[in-house]
């Protein structure tokens, strides 16, 4: 008996240590279950704002071919102008915008941040023009007494640009009406006293602003409208600005009766973004996307009838590899593998 009391103690405690060793065995074992079931859970979709321009197409596709494979998020995009686009941007229904255009879209821009919905997170396109009031340069050469928008007042001018549907008027392109330039042009024509002048023709979108300048360039026909510098025709043809007051944050404030500033062209992002893809924000901080580097670009476009921004985009990712820059070695590698598989 004294055998038997002594050795069950012994086996008590066997028993508790054998338990407790299950027990952690099996509270480990979901730990890990855990931590591999969150890393393999899939990563959120980042929205783009597909704006309806060629630049922000271009630079859409590179920044979504860099974070699908360099950082494994999905990608969407949603299609529109200026203003829809950036109500969404703030309520969240897009996430990355790479074309923010200041001063055009200073009011809300500025609202924006002050209830915090929208973050600004880096640059793009630094010192891009933009003006209401553009010539070709050989109508420039032709006519060199025609030199402001108020010179449009006069009579050799309302005929010199006039056309069968424009009532006599000088005829002038305007801005896509859902950018927001368009706003300003309509202002500036009446801080010129040119309302009364002027038969604005509203193209409806990106496409049709071209094809009219194009068309008039081509026949060496007068063009008055507007354009800007990274916009195709800006890159591609001789054009001249007439000349206005210099820019002014007074100006621009009250009558904006001077020229656009050169343009602030901002990558923001909606707020919910940085929590969720810190990675990715890095990314859009060291994005050094310039005027040049697009016009490159813009160039083998051109020179590539049919190419499409997604073409445009990766040769630029597999000739320009200034992109590395932007992101961390493990992605520049991850892309270029993907770069790789594609070719």
């Amino acid at each position: 008996m004294k055998s038997r009391r002594t050795k069950l103690p012994l086996l008590v405690g066997v028993l508790l240590a054998t338990v407790a060793l299950a027990t952690a065995a099996c509270s480990s074992g979901t730990d890990d279950a855990e931590a591999d079931a969150e890393e393999a859970s899939p990563k959120e979709t980042i929205v783009f704002s597909d704006l309806n321009w060629t630049s922000a197409q271009v630079q859409n596709r590179i920044a979504q071919y860099i974070v699908e494979h360099g950082y494994g998020y999905p990608t969407d995009v949603i299609f529109g102008g200026t203003l829809p686009n950036f109500q969404g941007l703030q309520t969240g229904d897009i996430h990355v915008t790479l074309e923010i255009w200041l001063p055009n879209q200073e009011l809300g821009w500025e609202k924006a941040i002050e209830t915090g919905d929208v973050v600004e997170v880096g640059t793009s396109l630094v010192g891009d023009w933009q003006s209401t009031f553009v010539i070709p340069q050989y109508i420039a050469d032709a006519h060199p007494d025609l030199r402001t928008p108020q010179d449009l007042m006069k009579p050799e001018y309302q005929e010199l640009f006039a056309t069968p549907d424009s009532r006599g008027k000088a005829r002038l392109v305007a801005c896509v009406p859902t950018w927001s330039c368009s706003l300003v042009n309509t202002e500036q024509i009446e801080s010129y006293g040119l309302a009364d002048h002027l038969h604005v023709i509203n193209p409806g979108d990106q496409s049709a602003l071209y094809a009219d300048i194009y068309a008039a360039y081509e026949k060496r026909e007068p063009w008055l409208g507007y354009m800007w510098g990274t916009g195709d025709p800006g890159l591609k043809l001789d054009l001249v600005r007439l000349e206005e007051e210099p820019y002014s944050e007074e100006c621009w404030a009250t009558d904006k009766a001077c020229a656009f500033d050169d343009s602030l062209v901002l990558v923001a992002v909606h707020k919910s973004l940085p929590p969720r893809a810190p990675e990715v924000i890095e990314m859009f901080e060291n994005w050094e996307f310039t005027v040049d580097l697009y016009k490159s670009i813009f160039l083998y476009i051109d020179a590539n009838e049919g190419t499409e921004a997604s073409d445009a985009a990766l040769w630029f990712l597999n000739n320009n590899k200034i992109w590395e820059s932007w992101v961390t070695p493990e992605a520049a590698a991850a892309v270029n593998a993907a770069l790789a598989d594609e070719a």
